[in-house]
């Protein structure tokens, strides 16, 4: 049986038979043949990307197969509670030394997320999982790597305010990436002047 989990811009999520199918949608407003292209080459990158961050001991859904000429990705479903719901019902900031664990672990890797939000993020069996790396890239620069955890500080600041402090505290207790954080100020002066 297969179930609709989530839809976003990019892409639908299936839960079916106890994997996760990510289905690239078609979008009408392009040409079908760049199109198609685009949601192939998107669709191999995101395994490309998985792959490497297992090879580096990143926790992330395992790759199981990619159909490229359908846009299809299946993946191993990650059964677990979204850091999101998480936080809300147990309001436990020390979590975040775990991701601060996973996302160092990424970014030595090279890997950007592109979204890294408590969503995106899965707690199963006192491990955390990063999981849709849609928008996720290969960077070799601090910049790149500095927007990801702006990203999460933004999130943190907007979605679980009560303890975004706590969070972030216990998130530097294991990333400690120091001329990432370094450049993240800078992100962060450039952010202020934009508002």
């Amino acid at each position: 049986m297969k179930r609709l989990l989530a839809q976003g811009a990019e892409a639908k999520i299936y839960l079916e038979n106890s994997k996760i199918i990510k289905n690239r949608i078609k979008k009408n407003y392009r040409i079908s043949e760049i199109d198609k292209e685009l949601r192939k080459l998107r669709t191999r990158a995101e395994a490309r990307l998985l792959e490497r961050a297992n090879r580096n001991k990143v926790n992330v859904p395992k790759v199981l197969e990619i159909d490229e000429e359908k846009n299809v990705l299946e993946l191993e479903f990650i059964d677990g509670e979204k850091i999101r719901d998480y936080l809300d019902n147990n309001r436990d900031s020390k979590i975040f030394s775990k991701i601060g664990e996973q996302i160092k672990r990424l970014h030595q890797a090279n890997i950007t997320h592109g979204d890294l939000t408590t969503s995106n993020m899965i707690f199963k069996g006192n491990k955390v999982f990063l999981i849709d790396f849609g928008l996720g890239n290969y960077s070799e620069k601090d910049e790149d790597k500095a927007v990801d955890l702006h990203v999460l500080k933004e999130c943190l600041t907007s979605k679980h305010y009560s303890i975004s402090e706590q969070c972030w505290r216990e998130f530097l207790k294991t990333y400690k990436e120091k001329s990432i954080l370094k450049r993240l100020k800078i992100v962060e002066r450039r952010g202020k002047y934009r508002h």
